[in-house]
């Protein structure tokens, strides 16, 4: 089965910064969006931004409506809502389900897989705004992928579909990879907030643009001297 083969019909649950961004950049390969859940006021505008025209379903008729489902909601509601659904007889076999938690493996999808669906872990290495901005830095994005060895280059078809470059994660590094990932987002928040705290405090204005540029190349060079590190 390929991704290439045809057009799939995707159907994507969670409305956040992540789900409509995937779907979005989907769109743009040439599937076809089937419809997407949202609950709150900011997902349905989220919604309507970057996938205007799809419509807003249940989650029961998105699944049993959809050749590829991308479960985007949050980590702590994932089992259960795969769990759920297969309780309910709702997953079909055949169908492609794609998850994008990062601290997850596909054992957490073993319900739908249990039912003949094809379970896929897709995690982007970046920090999404839940707007078309995410759709460029996708390009210059990494993917996470794991997935049994028979359907691994579904998985890395779907990650380049998008735009992204694919890495493979085996199932029990996965912890270790969100360890790796959270620190990065949790350090570089953290000392920007400070520092932007610091000038403000001063009375810089607009210090979040004072900072941009020695930011960024700083954390260009540590990425340099990472890869560099990597090689000897």
């Amino acid at each position: 089965m390929s991704p290439r083969a045809g057009r799939l019909g995707v159907g994507v649950i969670g409305a956040g910064r992540v789900g409509p961004v995937l779907g979005a950049a989907l769109a743009n390969a040439e599937h076809a969006l089937v419809g997407v859940t949202a609950v709150s006021q900011d997902g349905r505008d989220r919604v309507e931004a970057l996938l205007p025209g799809v419509p807003i379903l249940p989650t029961p008729e998105l699944v049993e409506r959809s050749e590829l489902v991308i479960l985007a909601v949050p980590d702590d509601q994932l089992p259960e809502l795969v769990r759920g659904l297969a309780e309910a007889g709702i997953w079909q076999a055949g169908q492609l389900v794609v998850h994008t938690s990062p601290d997850h493996g596909v054992d957490v999808l073993l319900p739908a897989r249990t039912a003949g669906a094809i379970p896929l872990a897709i995690h982007p290495a970046m920090a999404f705004t839940g707007t078309s901005v995410d759709l460029v830095r996708l390009r210059d994005a990494y993917c996470a992928v794991t997935a049994p060895a028979p359907v691994l280059p579904i998985a890395q078809a779907l990650v380049v579909e998008m735009g992204a470059e694919p890495i493979i994660i085996d199932e029990t590094d996965r912890p270790a990879y969100a360890d790796a990932v959270r620190a990065a987002v949790s350090f570089s928040t953290a000392i920007v907030d400070q520092a932007a705290g610091t000038l403000a405090d001063i009375g810089v204005e607009h210090p979040g643009q004072v900072l941009g540029t020695l930011v960024r190349s700083a954390v260009d060079n540590a990425l340099a001297d990472a890869d560099g590190q990597q090689r000897l």
